[in-house]
């Protein structure tokens, strides 16, 4: 959903936040009230506020339970590297430990659960005849299949039975 819901978004600052408005002349109603608009623009010093409830409520019981190890880590490292930084460093290790687990998980799934002769599911993986042109080595290619039984072999002929 768009962010003003379908509805045109409208500036609360009004004529005067224009700096050639506010030359044509203000009011002086629209002075005090530009005044006012100025003074809420300043943050108070312990702003933004953290509220726990709030990201308890926003946030999914899983997200949470598998973002704590890292977010216990990082408030202890807040006091070495900075709020800033330790939110940086925070993100940036979880993301590449999500990137590290999926390269772990396809390399094992290809290591030890490809598809073979033992198994009726699976990826089975293929390797494509390598192009040999005249004159280079190897030309004309010959395969390493020998006989008609080596097609389709799916490693059952180096199997220990």
């Amino acid at each position: 959903m768009a962010q003003t819901a379908g509805v045109k978004p409208m500036t609360i600052a009004g004529r005067v936040a224009s700096e050639r408005e506010r030359c044509m002349g203000m009011t002086d109603a629209e002075r005090a009230w530009r005044k006012q608009w100025l003074k809420d623009q300043v943050l108070a010093p312990n702003e933004p506020v953290y509220v726990e409830e709030y990201w308890r409520e926003r946030t999914n019981p899983i997200r949470r339970f598998y973002r704590k190890p890292l977010d216990k880590l990082f408030t202890a490292l807040i006091p070495m590297l900075g709020e800033e930084r330790a939110v940086n460093y925070r993100y940036i290790t979880g993301k590449l430990g999500l990137i590290a687990i999926g390269v772990l998980s396809v390399h094992y799934y290809f290591k030890y659960q490809g598809n073979d002769w033992t198994k009726k599911g699976g990826w089975r993986v293929l390797r494509t005849k390598p192009t040999v042109l005249p004159g280079q080595p190897g030309f004309p290619f010959k395969s390493e299949r020998s006989k008609p039984s080596d097609y389709a072999d799916r490693n059952f002929k180096n199997s220990v039975i």
